[in-house]
């Protein structure tokens, strides 16, 4: 059975357990600084292992020695956003937990593939990869899917559709600089362009982009985990059921789209080894723009951190 670390048990690490002790992929770790919390998240997902008929183990630990040897390590480990935060309002604190737990969980699970969530995501993956010394293939962060997830719902809203017809594609830095591709979101297999006129589309792509900001605006004392732990299970099944699937993830590019050194959400084939192949779609050159321009506001962020950290950033 594979092993999963999840690094972080608050409400997206559970959630994320949750549901991939649900689909019964793999044997999950629950680590956390916090003695007790994983222990007991843990111990109450095992006991509803019966209701659910899941056949994994799920074990909460304050320990990385009982994560050695994991197939597969979600960071989800960080503060939340509060109503009024960005993203990048969290990046000195995260910053200084992402350092810590790498440097912890590589020592206990070099050949494992890792998966960041701790926001502000791009930034955070690249420092992960920075610091880890682990092959790009190996290191991904998770946002694209909960955007292309935010995108369809918002297109499901306006509508009416059944969201297991559409398929949508949110790329790009994960936040105000995110990127929809509408000529490429499509339900039922016809393009949004066709369904929609651009201020329709323009309303959809807005209730995206600020589809996190809604949750924490309605939440007050934090931020999302129902899809963001949904959108991990999802990477996880891929690569542990080696599906080659088509995702939207924070990959490392050094050259597609004409991007270098740095990490976005961009379209990723997904396997058992972690990223496979980052796919090119063949993009207008206004689409194009558009993802360079989203490039170049996850480089502020990356230059940014090199003002907190230094050389080592």
């Amino acid at each position: 059975m594979p092993k999963v670390t999840i690094v972080g048990a608050g409400n997206v690490g559970a959630s994320a357990a949750h549901i991939i002790a649900s689909k019964g992929l793999a044997d999950i770790v629950l680590i956390d600084v916090a003695e007790g919390l994983p222990q007991g998240k843990a111990l109450d997902m095992m006991h509803m292992r019966a209701i659910e008929g899941f056949p994994v183990r799920v074990s909460g630990t304050n320990d990385y020695a009982d994560t050695a040897g994991s197939d597969i390590v979600v960071i989800t480990a960080g503060i939340a956003r509060k109503p009024g935060m960005t993203r990048e309002d969290l990046l000195g604190v995260n910053a200084q937990i992402m350092s810590k737990v790498v440097s912890q969980a590589v020592a206990a699970s070099p050949a494992a593939v890792y998966i960041c969530v701790t926001n502000p995501l791009d930034i955070m993956t690249h420092l992960a990869y920075r610091e880890s010394g682990l092959p790009a293939c190996r290191l991904m962060g998770m946002g694209g899917v909960l955007d292309s997830s935010r995108l369809s719902f918002a297109v499901c809203e306006k509508l009416g559709c059944d969201p297991r017809d559409v398929v949508a594609w949110a790329l790009g830095a994960h936040g105000e600089g995110m990127v929809c591709w509408p000529r490429f979101t499509t339900v039922a297999g016809t393009p949004l362009t066709e369904l929609l006129d651009e201020e329709q589309i323009a309303q959809v792509v807005e209730r995206t982009v600020k589809g996190g900001a809604e949750v924490v605006s309605h939440l007050k004392t934090g931020s999302a985990y129902y899809a963001p732990g949904a959108s991990i299970a999802r990477m996880v099944e891929a690569i542990v059921r080696d599906t080659h699937e088509l995702q939207s993830v924070c990959a490392y590019l050094d050259g597609a789209y004409g991007i270098h050194d740095l990490y976005m959400n961009v379209p990723v084939r997904l396997g058992a080894g972690g990223v496979e192949e980052v796919v090119e779609f063949d993009l207008t050159e206004e689409e194009l723009a558009s993802l360079q321009a989203s490039a170049a506001s996850v480089r502020a962020g990356l230059a940014g951190l090199t003002g907190l950290l230094g050389d080592k950033a």
